[in-house]
C-alpha cells in the first residue's frame, strides 16, 4: 500500500471559501429585476392612452366631462359607438379607406416584387446607383416631400381623387418594399434558378413559379407595412383630398372637433376605437409572420 507525500518546499495553496450561493443568485437577479421594472414602467406608459381611449368611449357625456378623472365608467353605455357609426359618415369614409388601402397594397406589392427581382436577379448597368437612390429617397422625411409632391400631383390633375392618393402612398412605401423584398431574393441560391432554366422555364415562369413563392414572407411583411402606412395616414389624405365625401377614416376623426360645438370626446374616443379595431385584430393575427419576415429580411439583406 503506497502513500502520497507532499514535496518538501512546495507552496501550500489555501482553500478559497466558496461564495455563498444566495449572494450569487442575488447578483444574477439584480439586472433582471431592474430590466423588468423598466419594461413594466414603459409598458404602462404605452398602454395607458389606449386604456383611457377605451374607457372614455364607454362613458356617458356627463362622466367624460367630470373634473375628477374616473378610471372606470360608472354607467357604461354604447351610445358613443352608435352615434359615431350612424350619425356620421363613418361607412362612407370606411369605404374610401378600403379603396385607398387595397389599391396601395396592389400597386406597392406588384411594383416592389418586380423591382426587387430585377435589382437582385439581373445584372445591368446602373443597378447599384438605383439601389442607392431608392435608399436615399427612403431616408427623406415625408413632410419635406409633401408640398413638392402636392404641386406636381395638382398640375397633373391627380389631387382630389383616389388614384392620386394611392400613387402618393405607393411612392412613400415602395422604397421600403423594394429593400425588404430584395433581401429575400438575394438569399435564394442561383442554382435553383439555373435548374429551372435547364428545364426550359422562361424568365416569367421562373419568377412566378420559383422565386415569388420563396419570397412570400417578404411579400407579407411588405404588405403589412403598406397597409398600416395607408390606413393610418392623416396628413397626405387631408392635403390631397378637397371633397369631404372622399375623406378617409383618419380625416373623419377630425370632424368630431368643430369651432362651434367644441370636441365630442366620447364620440371621438368611440370613433378611434372603431378606427383602430380592424388594424389591431389584423396585427395580432399576423404579428408572428410580420416579426419573422422583418427579421429574415434584415438578416438576408
Amino acid at each position: 500500500m503506497s502513500t502520497v507525500t507532499e514535496p518538501v518546499g512546495a507552496p501550500v495553496l489555501e482553500e478559497v471559501p466558496a461564495r455563498p450561493v444566495a449572494a450569487r443568485k442575488r447578483r444574477r437577479r439584480r439586472p433582471r429585476i431592474v430590466s423588468n421594472v423598466v419594461a413594466i414602467v414603459l409598458s404602462v406608459i404605452w398602454v395607458f392612452p389606449v386604456y383611457w381611449m377605451v374607457n372614455t368611449a364607454f362613458k356617458p357625456r356627463y362622466e367624460v366631462m367630470t373634473p375628477t378623472p374616473m378610471f372606470f365608467p360608472q354607467h357604461p353605455t354604447f351610445s358613443n359607438f352608435v352615434a359615431a357609426a350612424t350619425e356620421s359618415t363613418f361607412l362612407v369614409n370606411l369605404r374610401n379607406s378600403l379603396i385607398v388601402v387595397v389599391g396601395t397594397l396592389i400597386f406597392a406589392i406588384v411594383l416592389g416584387a418586380l423591382a426587387s427581382a430585377a435589382l437582385s436577379r439581373f445584372r445591368f448597368r446602373g443597378r447599384k446607383l438605383i439601389l442607392v437612390v431608392v435608399l436615399a429617397v427612403q431616408m427623406l422625411p415625408g413632410t419635406a416631400l409633401l408640398i413638392p409632391q402636392f404641386v406636381v400631383f395638382n398640375q397633373m390633375g391627380l389631387t382630389n381623387n383616389y388614384f392620386g392618393l394611392i400613387l402618393a402612398y405607393v411612392a412613400a412605401t415602395l422604397p421600403f418594399t423594394i429593400w425588404v423584398m430584395r433581401g429575400f431574393f438575394v438569399a435564394i441560391p442561383v442554382e435553383i434558378e439555373e435548374a429551372a432554366r435547364v428545364d426550359g422555364a422562361t424568365n416569367w415562369q421562373i419568377l412566378w413559379r420559383v422565386l415569388f413563392p420563396l419570397v412570400t414572407p417578404g411579400i407579407i411583411a411588405s404588405s403589412i407595412f403598406a397597409f398600416i402606412a395607408a390606413w393610418n395616414d392623416y396628413l397626405v389624405a387631408y392635403t390631397f383630398m378637397n371633397d369631404q365625401s372622399m375623406y378617409t377614416l383618419p380625416v373623419w376623426l377630425a370632424t368630431f372637433t368643430t369651432p362651434t360645438t367644441g370636441t365630442d370626446f366620447g364620440g371621438l374616443m368611440a370613433a378611434s376605437v372603431l378606427f383602430s379595431l380592424p388594424v389591431v385584430i389584423f396585427f395580432v393575427i399576423i404579428q408572428r409572420n410580420l416579426v419573422s419576415g422583418m427579421s429574415a429580411g434584415a438578416v438576408k439583406g
